[in-house]
């Protein structure tokens, strides 16, 4: 009788590294890394993902240590940089931090982080808490948008903030305390690296938005917890490029936004609310870009 080779799971170290995917970043990445020095006692290798930055900030940042430059060859969108930028990563690294450049930590945050993932050992994506520049708390550990707060939070969100569909998607007026999640925004991240290759990390499909979403919602599928950390913080001071190419980052929202839903709801019986979501989204993008031409 022939017996097939059992697979051994890949084991890792306890090593972290930190993932940053950077398209043109400016100095906003100077305080990423000079931050980061105190959000752990650890040693941390960088890994920059570079998408074609024509600034020079990736390359100065290179000149650190424990800094090193991928470049991608091309714009790849967030979530295939960052597979490429954990692809580089040998396996003493058994922690990823996946985060944006115009990240600035606070003092331990990381290491915060990794104190929760100890008493939570089925969690695969652990979040901090992430502050706005002007203090203001981030709604950044939600629900999963079903097809009833997709849409409702898709058509209405801009024009009525209000609406319950997006207040029970955002859920922005729970008090923050430790506790799982649907998803955990990808604009900081630590996962258990055995985590993010039991789902082969970010679907690359997902140019930019809804990558996060979609990588939260394969992490519970495939029995992990998205864990949400609010002891640890961080602050996000907006990304510079994103603010300039509005109109394209508003059209690739709405395009991940109708994937999402598009790959959940498969069939016939779908087609005809698929079809007025694509259409609701067409008419969302065309107001919302309207003063930009």
């Amino acid at each position: 009788m022939h017996n097939d080779p059992v697979t051994e799971p890949k084991t890792y170290g306890d090593q972290v590294a930190v993932v940053t995917v950077t398209y043109s970043p400016g100095e906003t990445l100077d305080r990423f890394l000079d931050t980061l020095d105190k959000a752990t006692d650890r040693d941390v290798e960088v890994v920059l993902a570079d998408n074609g930055s024509v600034d020079g900030a990736p390359e100065r940042a290179a000149e650190r240590d424990n800094v090193r430059l991928l470049r991608t060859g091309e714009n790849l969108g967030y979530g295939a940089a960052a597979n490429r930028g954990v692809a580089e990563l040998g396996d003493e690294a058994g922690w990823i931090v996946v985060a944006n450049p115009d990240l600035e930590w606070d003092p331990g945050s990381i290491d915060t982080l990794l104190d929760a993932a100890r008493r939570w050992p089925r969690g695969g994506a652990f979040g901090p808490l992430i502050r706005e520049p002007d203090d203001s708390v981030y709604p950044s550990a939600r629900l999963l948008p079903s097809m009833g707060r997709g849409i409702g939070h898709a058509l209405l969100g801009k024009i009525w903030p209000g609406n319950p569909w997006t207040r029970s998607y955002r859920q922005e007026r729970a008090t923050p305390s430790e506790r799982t999640a649907g998803w955990l925004s990808g604009s900081c991240l630590l996962m258990r690296r055995e985590a993010f290759d039991s789902v082969s990390g970010f679907d690359p499909r997902y140019f930019m938005y809804f990558e996060d979403v979609d990588l939260g919602d394969r992490i519970g599928r495939a029995g992990w917890l998205n864990v949400y950390v609010p002891s640890a913080a961080v602050m996000h001071i907006g990304g510079q490029a994103t603010s300039r190419a509005s109109a394209k980052m508003l059209a690739a929202h709405h395009d991940s936004a109708y994937r999402y839903l598009s790959d959940r709801h498969k069939g016939l019986l779908w087609q005809p609310v698929l079809m007025v979501i694509r259409a609701g989204l067409a008419v969302r993008l065309k107001v919302e870009t309207r003063g930009s031409r």
